[in-house]
């Protein structure tokens, strides 16, 4: 069998959306105890819509440093998460910041006002001690002058829903993904199918990304198809690991190759 990978991804995550997760990541927890280790990345966003700011939560801190320590991953998700840029001018521009989503903060920013984002988050890592290692812009939007300015900056990674993109170079990795829109009961249904449809056409992908986001832990039916499909695919065969331990895994094997 291929060498076949998980990663267990949690995004939105701040003091305001940790009580959405609490049950879920014990559930998770309690599955390792059967399963073996299950490492989450924790999407890190430093002032989520600009009122839930990590730095003034020492629970949420020590949360994340316990988390950390146990062997999961922190990566940083935007700055505040939430769309602050002038509307939208076009039809294009519309359907992405009003009809896809209202929180792609890195959809529409210069390079000067990614960089100045990119930097508090950075800020914030290095205030904590933790290690620098993916940016992941909310909705996985970002405009050239984000791409530009992150660029510039000490991440290993980015991503969008179907790769991983080292950086510099933005060079990219299969790493397809599963994601819910839970906003609504249609698109909830919708989601099923099309992860069901997703699960089983990248079965032999060499990693497969689960991207949960806290309106799902709302809904007691998405709650347990994560649930449930993290262990299936446990019981298939796939490897939990971080992203960053995935990058590092990639870079050893082309090393080892030159």
């Amino acid at each position: 069998m291929a060498d076949r990978h998980l990663a267990l991804v949690l995004h939105d995550v701040a003091p305001e959306t940790w009580p959405d997760y609490a049950e879920f990541v014990a559930r998770v927890d309690d599955l390792a105890r059967t399963h073996g280790p299950i490492p989450i990345t924790w999407l890190v966003v430093p002032d989520f819509h600009h009122r839930s700011d990590c730095r003034l939560d020492e629970a949420f801190l020590d949360r994340m440093h316990g988390r950390l320590a146990a062997g999961d991953e922190l990566a940083l998700h935007g700055c505040y998460h939430s769309d602050d840029a002038p509307p939208p001018r076009t039809p294009r521009d519309w359907f992405m910041r009003r009809f896809y989503t209202w929180e792609g903060e890195f959809y529409a920013l210069d390079e000067h006002q990614a960089a100045d984002r990119l930097d508090k988050g950075i800020a914030l890592f290095r205030s904590q001690a933790w290690p620098l290692t993916g940016f992941v812009a909310p909705a996985w939007l970002m405009s050239e002058g984000t791409r530009r300015a992150l660029a510039k900056r000490d991440f290993v990674y980015t991503s969008d829903p179907q790769h991983l993109y080292t950086l510099p170079d933005f060079t990219p990795l299969e790493a397809p993904g599963l994601v819910w829109s839970a906003r609504s009961a249609w698109r909830r249904g919708m989601s099923r199918l099309v992860n069901e449809t997703q699960r089983w056409r990248t079965r032999q992908a060499p990693l497969l990304r689960l991207g949960l986001h806290p309106v799902d832990m709302r809904h007691a039916s998405v709650r347990e198809y994560w649930l449930t499909t993290l262990e299936r695919l446990l019981v298939a065969g796939r490897r939990p690991i971080t992203k960053r331990d995935w990058i590092a895994r990639q870079h050893h094997r082309e090393s080892q190759a030159a």
